[in-house]
């Protein structure tokens, strides 16, 4: 589908407080994805408000503790139950503070984003919003609908590496091909089917 008709789709969703997951590996463009999703919908009369999953990132420091520092962006190096806690009480309408992320600081920012009252869809983005394991999987049950993004493996690592050699070169390859694209593989293989797919080709 093109994110037109996605956000069509997603604006004829009932009224009231709605949740959306947008879901798809590292560097498949999310971000742009959901803002370009959330002009589709307010098109449409619809208000929107996006909550990055990468505000709940665990700090350095419990990564360290938990020996996960490498593994930064895997999984179980997201602070689910507090992304969960937070959908729940979303999804009961009203105005909440979410964090937020600084990619410059590494760190998270409390308190960093707000859905208001007045916002009628919630547009979670991130990348195991959909992943088929515990504790992702509790997370299922709010979504009022799903997307995704499918970009092929090779397009995701070639962007995956241009990303790295911008930011770490010296590490790019063993960050892409020892975490990213594992993560990517584990999103794609092992998250549940999305109610759209965005589909993007090399």
């Amino acid at each position: 589908m093109t994110i037109s008709g996605v956000g069509t789709a997603l604006a004829d969703l009932p009224p009231g407080r709605r949740l959306v997951a947008l879901a798809g590996p590292p560097a498949a463009g999310k971000s742009t994805t959901a803002t370009r999703l959330a002009e589709a919908i307010e098109a449409r009369g619809r208000t929107v408000a996006i909550i990055p999953m990468d505000g709940f990132h665990l700090d350095n420091a419990d990564l360290d503790r938990l020996g996960l520092r490498a593994r930064k962006g895997a999984p179980e190096t997201f602070d689910v139950s507090g992304l969960l806690t937070l959908a729940q009480a979303v999804a009961t309408g009203g105005a909440h503070a979410y964090p937020t992320f600084n990619r410059h600081a590494d760190a998270t920012v409390p308190d960093g984003g707000r859905i208001t009252a007045e916002d009628e869809i919630a547009l979670f983005e991130g990348n195991y919003l959909l992943l088929d394991e515990a504790p992702w999987r509790d997370l299922h049950p709010l979504w009022d609908a799903t997307v995704t993004i499918d970009v092929p493996e090779a397009e995701l690592e070639r962007r995956l590496m241009a990303r790295w050699r911008r930011h770490d070169p010296a590490n790019a390859e063993a960050r892409c091909q020892e975490n990213d694209l594992p993560n990517a593989r584990r999103v794609m293989a092992g998250s549940i089917p999305a109610d759209h797919v965005l589909t993007q080709t090399i």
